[in-house]
């Protein structure tokens, strides 16, 4: 027995794993702890994590051994080999394609294109959820100069936020400053907890500076911008989502320019051959 644990352990010690962690191996292929780990989802509990191992473990075994039954099988290798060729050929020409688009289409989308496609297409862009504007600082409880914080969270000015920025890297937990930003109203709540929240949407149209506290920390959260859920889209939240429609309105006739381009300069330089028409027959 201790004769064949040593033998597979010296067959094993043969291949390069390139410093991955082997878990399974079927015909001389692996599946590697590190590409497990990838495919993990995030926030999984512990029991949880156990399971979706197992499936994970379960199909890619399961699929290794079809395809080495399939392998074995399938006769009509040059079909295969064509269809995987037709592929890498789309697959290389796309995403040149891609880079193309996002290295020179990009660019020649101008802040003037963005906002004319904004104001003529208002019905677009409509608020799904509020949006805000501002600042967020969670200090502890016992937290000295608070009586500053009070002062300071409520003005956007140059001083104030240079003097709580400073007084934040001593003192704060969290420092968050969004003035410069759009962001989901969402994501400023969660950092609050549920049962201190009792603002919301509504109450922050009409009050723009909320303190709360709980038994450990004060929060602190100055709106400057409100946009509310069913308003306009502010331009400058969706002038990347414009950019998005506008590359995909322009793409096709912007890919057919490139081809045209590309078929002129290799006309030019002689580099296309038609061999029926030099036919004789």
């Amino acid at each position: 027995m201790v004769c064949l644990v040593m033998s597979l352990i010296g067959c094993t010690q043969k291949h390069d794993h390139k410093g991955k962690t082997p878990l399974v191996e079927v015909g001389r292929k692996f599946l590697y702890q590190e590409d497990l780990q990838a495919a993990l989802p995030l926030n999984l509990s512990a029991d949880d994590s156990v399971l979706f191992a197992e499936h994970y473990i379960r199909i890619w075994v399961e699929d290794a051994l079809l395809f080495e039954k399939a392998e074995d099988n399938v006769r009509d290798d040059e079909k295969v080999k064509a269809l995987v060729e037709s592929y890498h050929k789309a697959l290389v020409m796309h995403t040149y394609q891609e880079e193309l688009v996002r290295q020179q289409l990009v660019a020649e989308i101008t802040p003037a294109e963005v906002e004319n496609y904004y104001e003529s297409n208002k019905s677009l862009f409509v608020l799904e959820k509020p949006l805000v504007k501002g600042l967020f600082i969670k200090v502890p409880l016992k937290s000295p100069g608070l009586a500053d914080v009070r002062r300071w969270y409520k003005r956007n000015t140059q001083d104030a936020i240079e003097k709580l920025e400073k007084y934040s890297l001593r003192n704060a937990v969290t420092y968050d400053y969004f003035y410069d930003q759009w962001r989901h109203l969402e994501e400023i709540e969660a950092m609050i907890p549920a049962k201190n929240w009792e603002t919301g949407s509504n109450y922050l149209k009409q009050h723009r500076d909320v303190e709360l506290k709980d038994t450990a920390f004060h929060y602190f959260l100055h709106i400057e911008e409100f946009q509310g859920k069913g308003e306009q889209k502010p331009l400058d939240f969706a002038q990347e989502e414009i950019k998005e429609i506008l590359i995909n309105l322009k793409r096709v006739d912007f890919v057919n320019r490139v081809k045209e381009d590309l078929y002129r300069q290799a006309s030019d330089k002689d580099r296309i051959i038609y061999y029926y028409l030099n036919s004789d027959e």
